[in-house]
């Protein structure tokens, strides 16, 4: 499907369903790609490459302001019973009218004298399916639009370029494969894997959503207060642990990724990365934005993991990397931001793991591990599952649509990544993205919690020798 052309740039915009052939064979669409969202993938190609993969008869030139930026937006895959406003075009547009001035102070006014964009809404709307639709909108309209979008809605910020679309190299997957090869049940390891503190993951995510009245954190919202109490109170608590921690600015008015590093006992580059968001989102209207599940929980997971190195003194022989990002509801900024950073630095990252929303289960499902459908490493994610049917065989291990998390900014840029969810299926929490999205109710499982923790600690570990 091509979008359009763009005036200034002389680029057409162009999606493909995520698995489309074309995507890999084609060298125009492999050099420009701007992300997969959902099922669809983005890519942004000069004109010259178009006769390359379709004909440009009846392409559309659109009058996009050099200053705007793009966002995808679309219905996050809920059980059905929970969508209170599901995506529409018209409820769209609805939206994109309520934003302030949409039609005339969108921008600065340029020094050569250009008007700001203005004109029917349509003209921000590019390209829409029955679930979701890009738009072409300035940075602050895209951010005054995640406060009003309904909560069952997902935004990700496009990137302001184009990027090589990078497959993760067959000698990373062979390593993957590797360990995969040598995974066995190991007594020592199931030892330090049950180690983990119930009553501590309790109070750490009490903590989080300002249930236990000490806090006073009262919204994660990557914008708020509160999510910088958090940062700071996470870079503390890891440290504690023996890790070297920092707290990574990504973008003006976001609370900072909070990055934690373990030295390996040995000379290598090898990096092992789980990680989390801390960020949170609540209803709409409302200030609180308590995040207990989404992603108190997978952050309580990271701080379960740290707290079990330092009570057991674990070691390991290659580099780990504990990482809570923010900005992942307004479109996995800080997790795009890293991952950027490292494949600069050309990092040897052996796997990731993101954690998100790892506690609830309906009220008589068996707990549960959910692994990602569409974007991941398949080798990953089957290492993850093998791991979880010898260290917690207690959890129903399936796949999930809910699509995307901070993995998918890793996979974007060519590292092995996959992500753990509490679900197999569709979103079924009936608190996501609500304010009332605490730990104390029902369906929010402390032993699922603990069950996936272990999974993860056991993804650190990686081979039998590698903790001690």
């Amino acid at each position: 499907m091509i979008i359009g052309k763009l005036i200034q740039t002389l680029t057409l915009l162009v999606t493909y369903p995520h698995d489309h052939p074309d995507i890999t064979s084609n060298e125009c669409l492999a050099q420009s790609y701007l992300g997969t969202y959902g099922t669809q993938s983005v890519f942004a190609p000069p004109q010259s490459c178009v006769s390359s993969f379709a004909s440009t008869a009846n392409v559309p030139t659109l009058r996009i302001h050099p200053k705007a930026q793009f966002a995808w937006v679309e219905q996050a895959a809920l059980e059905e019973h929970l969508i209170d406003y599901p995506f529409s075009l018209r409820s769209l547009q609805g939206y994109l009218g309520a934003l302030p001035d949409i039609h005339s102070t969108t921008y600065d006014s340029q020094p050569d004298g250009q008007q700001p964009l203005s004109g029917p809404i349509d003209e921000h709307l590019l390209y829409h399916t029955s679930t979701s639709a890009l738009l072409a909108l300035s940075p602050a309209h895209i951010r005054e639009l995640s406060h009003i979008l309904p909560p069952t809605w997902r935004i990700y910020v496009l990137p302001s370029q184009s990027f090589p679309l990078v497959p993760v190299p067959e000698p990373a997957i062979a390593r993957v494969r590797e360990i995969l090869s040598s995974l066995k049940f190991n007594p020592d390891v199931a030892k330090i894997v049950s180690n983990i503190s119930l009553a501590q993951m309790r109070n750490d995510v009490r903590f989080l959503t300002g249930e236990d009245g000490k806090s006073g954190i009262e919204s994660r919202h990557s914008f708020s207060t509160g999510a910088r109490v958090a940062a700071e109170w996470l870079r503390v608590r890891l440290q504690e642990t023996g890790a070297s921690c920092e707290l990574q600015p990504f973008m003006s008015g976001f609370a900072p990724n909070v990055i934690c590093r373990y030295p390996s006992t040995r000379d290598t580059n090898e990096t092992v990365l789980i990680s989390a968001h801390y960020d949170s989102r609540g209803s709409f209207g409302s200030a609180r934005a308590p995040g207990g599940n989404d992603d108190g929980s997978g952050t309580t997971g990271l701080l379960a993991i740290a707290r079990t190195i330092k009570r057991l003194g674990i070691t390991f022989r290659s580099n780990v990397e504990l990482v809570a990002f923010a900005g992942e509801e307004q479109g996995l900024l800080g997790s795009r931001h890293y991952a950027e950073e490292l494949r600069k630095e050309n990092k040897n990252l052996t796997l990731m793991v993101q954690a998100d929303m790892i506690a609830y289960h309906e009220p008589g499902e068996p707990p549960q591990l959910g692994l990602p459908a569409i974007v991941g490493t398949p080798e990953v994610t089957q290492l993850v599952a093998n791991i979880s049917t010898l260290y917690s065989p207690e959890l129903v291990v399936g796949f999930t649509l809910a699509c995307c998390s901070d993995h998918q900014s890793f996979h974007m840029q060519g590292f092995p990544a996959t992500q753990v969810f509490e679900r197999a299926g569709r979103i079924a929490d009936p608190m996501y993205h609500n304010s009332g999205d605490v730990s104390d109710r029902v369906g929010y499982d402390f032993e699922q919690l603990r069950s996936i923790a272990k999974v993860q600690v056991r993804q650190q570990a990686r081979l039998p020798a590698d903790a001690r």
